[in-house]
């Protein structure tokens, strides 16, 4: 496995920081946000310095019923090589449900969440993973998500669970030690005994993050200094294994350059200090051999009505499904809710702009009867014309405003025949003749 060293999350808001950062190594870059033709310009004078850019991915959705998608799947390979990246990798996670498995309308999730470590899932799991691996032109690493909920039933440990999963696909492992931390705090399971049973050999990297507390639920925020219990989970997995890369996440809340510098001093410290005495560092799994058999439709199907069922309870309101904590998918899905919001005012910042301090109480009140089931620009649209349509915003000034907006993104879309959308099809005329 290629030793990656010191990295930190390339993000535009730090990308002429991370560029002036001394003993910067590598870098990670979330792939949805990258496009093949017009790599950001940081990024080519990253590579053009010799810095390593890793694509990281998160929409793939390896853990969900469905079979992964190609169109995602040929984006993920074209963005490795369109930066000359050694692996790609991605996230044990669904992100959607529903559709033709379940005969339902599909959901978004607009966020990671958690597999059931159970028999059926692994298998569609190690299946999609032999897919990606097959469509991807470098080797693929997946990485373990936090959770603020745990599944019923479920049959095996973490660590269980994914060092089968190595063992049947030869997939390298990311390992998230502030994740694990999160999942510690949320389901009560150990790190220690994690790291006792993964299969250390097979880490390609390691993420390492910060997050805040609330009520006795961890959330992985990105958006904080990194903790000190989670610099412990560090120094227990260097004691084990020296990582081929570590790699400080930071998504916003952006603190000073020098501040970012001490936390990954800390990281190099706790890494060095740690390190095994033979000096040996992961070195990566060969490829699993053999023909594995396909996974029944059936197993696919018993794992998509599993997932619908939740997702359904987390962003359309429909009963728990049986066995799982009731106060905590509250939370879970006032969180989502709260991703949802925070992302449309990112990918339309107009938005909370026009509609002031009653942005987000206007989007909660939205969301919870519209379940995301497209994007999140499509996500904005629909929220803005569900405003619209019911005669909102009050002041006629800030209408007008989010009017305009919509009807300059909207296209050509039909509208029903009601009256107000029969206005702002006329206004969508008039304005196209003006």
């Amino acid at each position: 496995m290629k030793h990656l060293g010191t990295g930190i999350g390339w993000r535009p808001e730090i990308a002429d920081a991370v560029e002036q950062m001394p003993g910067i190594d590598w870098v990670e870059a979330v792939a949805e946000n990258l496009c093949p033709g017009h790599v950001p310009d940081s990024l080519l004078r990253l590579r053009e310095r010799g810095v390593t850019v890793v694509p990281h991915g998160v929409s793939l959705g390896l853990g969900g019923a469905d079979r992964p998608d190609e169109t995602r799947l040929a984006a993920l390979a074209e963005r490795a090589q369109a930066l000359g990246s050694p692996l790609v990798t991605e996230h044990i996670a669904f992100v959607r449900a529903g559709g033709p498995l379940t005969a339902s309308q599909p959901l978004e999730a607009g966020h990671l969440l958690p597999v059931p470590r159970t028999r059926d899932a692994l298998d569609v799991l190690c299946e999609n993973v032999r897919v990606a691996q097959d469509a991807l032109p470098v080797p693929l690493a997946v990485e373990n998500i936090a959770a603020l909920i745990s599944w019923p039933g479920e049959e095996m440990t973490e660590g269980q669970f994914l060092y089968e999963l190595v063992e049947r696909t030869g997939v390298r492992l990311l390992i998230d030690v502030a994740n694990l931390h999160t999942n510690h705090v949320n389901r009560g399971e150990d790190p220690s005994k994690a790291l006792d049973e993964l299969p250390v050999e097979a880490i390609a990297y390691v993420h390492v993050a910060g997050g805040f507390e609330r009520d006795g639920v961890w959330h992985d925020s990105h958006a904080h200094p990194v903790p000190e219990p989670v610099l412990a989970i560090l120094s227990d997995l260097a004691a084990r294994v020296n990582p081929p890369g570590v790699l400080l996440e930071r998504d916003e809340n952006f603190p000073a350059p020098g501040e970012l510098e001490r936390e990954l001093d800390a990281i190099r410290e706790t890494v060095r200090t740690k390190a095994p005495a033979s000096g040996e560092g992961a070195s990566g799994t060969a490829p699993a051999t053999g023909e594995a058999a396909a996974v029944p439709d059936a197993t696919r199907q018993r794992l998509a009505l599993a997932q619908t069922a939740l997702l359904s309870a987390l962003v359309a309101g429909t009963p728990a499904p049986e066995g799982f904590d009731r106060a905590r998918l509250a939370v879970q899905s006032r969180a989502l809710t709260g991703k949802r919001a925070d992302v449309v005012a990112k990918v339309a910042p107009e938005l909370p702009e026009i509609l002031g301090g009653s942005y987000r109480a206007d989007f909660f009140a939205y969301a919870q009867a519209r379940p995301m089931t497209g994007g999140y620009r499509r996500d904005a649209l629909d929220f803005a014309e569900r405003l619209l349509l019911s005669g909102q915003p009050e002041d006629a000034q800030a209408r007008g405003r989010l009017t305009r907006w919509w009807l300059e993104r909207s296209g050509p879309a039909p509208l029903d025949a009601g009256p107000v959308a029969r206005w702002l099809r006329a206004a969508r005329f008039a304005l196209r003749r003006g």
